[in-house]
């Protein structure tokens, strides 16, 4: 099974509820409707999108010391009394007077010095995703399904590409470019954290964008500002080139887009003569190193194949017309968004997807490494809102009588060599799909409402929940690994928060503790909780451990790294972050959820979304995950029913000890 053990983790960097026929969840009140991340609206700002860039601070370089405390504080719940002994001795070496540890710093102060924005951007995108040879498929890409459309889904469900299908579409193409247009323009509103502007870079990497298969490392097409007039729509496992502008520059009306789609539909239907050539957009789900050689022949080749690489490349976004998905369950219809069991009618370089089901049913695949979940995540909250309201004022598409650009169908040169890569990469891609099982889990019982009026911390909770949840299942902790934003800081993406510390195994010996009372068990908890929003609020303002630690690994010379290099040749270096769970938060999931897989062959990928009323999560796994347990067999939906019982038993334990204290 490829691509289970990130490079990260070597020890060298070198080395290398179902389906409804009607919207599946009633929309909200407008009440709600408020929750959602705020419309990009047209009208100009006061202040431009970017204009405050230049006054963000950089990411700072944490002290060599702090580091080397909360690093070790993290290993104590995970390692025996021997071994911490190990690390703690290797730790002390590293951070001796004159040793390594600080001649890495130095090192790294000088990066820090010389980037033009933060020493950890490039360290990070090489090491975290460009240099990464195994697939991107799965590995790296991430899915999301949104709310389905406030008039309800197709009935019956079709099997084939839909008028309905297309016109869903054709908004949503609109919705797109309207945000596009105000990135250009500098017009969409400065995010902010108490005050304080976050760095809004990741937006202008996310339209127009593309991964490119290169030997040895990837390079990234981040074009800013996006102008390219044309999508790519993906029908029939053919690509074709959709103009969205007109000759004379001006975006085309919603009804022309649907007229161009339309287009597509009847010449997929003609079975024209690109149709009948293999699509290589099953090579973006191959090892990359198999891929970029097929990308240099396929450029190599023909100036035809060039020009329809350019086209996808270069294109706003991706637009996927299934004729699959209409009769899924939603945790099947997950897979389909995620992986499409075989990775057909994709090209999984597109940074943004998009993925219509015939029955109207719209998700998103993600390439993550220009942007974190966040950024296009606030793309798809305004582009339901749009469809809410234009839903609320009867808004229905004005005709249109435009003169309509013709779409494309791009056409491809193959020879036996690619045509075997081509075949090869299928029967890959259809394995690989196969190994991984997702699962979804809706919790209606209570959501952030209820646990902020007991003033506790959504989050926090539900950290500690998954702490349980894993605890219960396997009868130990593990390395566990949240997500925390570190966009206060000029191009900052993300740092760790290391979930498993020694109060949080506290608190879960002492909740299965048949002895203890309530009042030891919520003592317990409130001392996790503490513990873990301690831990966040560090790592959010730079002063987390995992980052830090690549820096200075990255500055390893020569012999160092096998002569001197005891902490990262340390055992526990490498399992601290093999992060058997690895969860995301992305609250409130009013508009959308989503997942990801996990990051080790025996770990759980768990992405979750706290609304005010409900709980929304999905949990992976990897099949052959390795662990002989009978609890295995069924792993996500083992995890789904224990993360469900310890959200109602932790919950139930808050409710019992604060009506104790009334």
């Amino acid at each position: 099974m490829p691509g289970l053990v990130h490079p990260l983790l070597a020890r060298s960097l070198n080395q290398t509820p179902h389906g409804l026929r009607q919207a599946s969840v009633k929309y909200p009140t407008l009440r709600l409707l408020a929750t959602f991340a705020p419309r990009f609206e047209r009208a100009k700002q006061d202040t431009p999108t970017f204009a405050n860039q230049s006054s963000i601070p950089r990411l700072p370089i944490p002290r060599l010391e702090d580091t080397a405390t909360r690093y070790l504080r993290s290993l104590e719940p995970l390692l025996k009394p021997t071994e911490l002994d190990r690390s703690k001795s290797a730790v002390e070496s590293f951070i001796a007077p004159g040793g390594l540890g600080e001649r890495l710093q130095a090192r790294l102060v000088q990066v820090d010095k010389e980037a033009p924005a933060s020493w950890l951007e490039d360290i990070w995108l090489s090491k975290g995703y460009l240099e990464w040879r195994e697939p991107s498929y799965i590995n790296v890409n991430w899915w999301c399904k949104l709310r389905d459309p406030p008039y309800g889904l197709a009935q019956p469900s079709p099997n084939h590409v839909t008028s309905y299908q297309r016109r869903r579409a054709a908004r949503m193409i609109t919705y797109l470019l309207d945000i596009n247009d105000q990135i250009n323009a500098q017009e969409l509103p400065v995010e902010e954290i108490r005050g304080q502007p976050l760095c809004m870079d990741q937006y202008r990497k996310q339209l127009g964008g593309s991964r490119i298969a290169q030997p040895r490392a990837d390079t990234l097409h981040n074009p800013y500002p996006a102008t390219a007039k044309h999508i790519v729509v993906m029908c029939g496992d053919t690509a074709f080139e959709v103009p969205v502008y007109a000759a004379n520059g001006n975006r085309l009306s919603t009804k022309a887009i649907e007229r161009q789609l339309d287009q597509v539909m009847e010449m997929t239907n003609k079975e024209t003569t690109p149709l009948k050539t293999p699509f290589p957009g099953i090579l973006t789900t191959e090892n990359r190193d198999v891929w970029a050689e097929a990308r240099e022949h396929l450029q190599a080749l023909s100036h035809t194949n060039q020009h329809s690489l350019d086209v996808i490349d270069q294109a706003l976004f991706a637009v996927c017309l299934d004729t699959e998905g209409s009769d899924m369950s939603p945790d099947d219809f997950a897979a389909h968004l995620f992986h499409a069991n075989g990775g057909r009618n994709r090209w999984y370089d597109k940074t943004l997807q998009f993925i219509l089901s015939p029955d109207g049913k719209l998700g998103v695949n993600g390439e993550h490494t220009s942007a974190d979940a966040v950024i296009p995540g606030n793309f798809f909250n305004s582009i339901i809102q749009a469809e809410f309201e234009a839903y609320m004022s009867k808004e229905k598409p004005s005709s249109s009588s435009e003169t309509l650009p013709q779409p494309k169908a791009l056409n491809w040169d193959l020879d036996d060599r690619l045509r075997s890569t081509i075949q090869n990469a299928r029967k890959n891609a259809k394995a690989f799909s196969a190994q991984i099982q997702c699962r979804l889990l809706h919790h209606h019982e209570f959501g952030t409402d209820a646990l902020k009026s007991m003033k506790v911390s959504p989050d926090a909770f539900m950290q500690m929940a998954l702490q349980l949840a894993y605890f219960r299942i396997h009868g130990s902790p593990c390395p566990t690994y949240e997500s925390a934003s570190t966009r206060g800081f000029l191009h900052g993406r993300t740092e760790t928060v290391r979930s498993c510390s020694v109060e949080s195994v506290a608190f879960t010996r002492t909740i299965e503790d048949p002895c203890a009372s309530d009042a030891d068990k919520m003592h317990a908890l409130s001392n996790a909780l503490t513990s873990h929003l301690e831990y966040m609020k560090a790592a959010s303002t730079g002063n987390g451990v995992d980052r830090h630690l690549l820096g200075l690994r990255c500055q390893l010379q020569g012999p160092e790294e096998t002569e001197e290099a005891g902490i990262f040749l340390d055992p526990a270096y490498t399992y601290s972050q093999s992060f058997r769970l690895s969860s995301s938060n992305m609250s409130p999931g009013d508009a959308f959820y989503g997942g990801f897989a996990p990051v080790v062959q025996d770990g759980y990928g768990i992405n979750y979304s706290l609304g005010r009323e409900g709980i929304k999560a999905s949990i992976s796994i990897w099949k052959d995950s390795g662990v002989d347990t009978q609890e295995s067999i069924n792993g996500a939906d083992t995890m789904v029913q224990a993360i469900a019982q310890s959200l109602d038993d932790l919950y139930g334990l808050i409710v019992r000890e604060k009506a104790n204290k009334v």
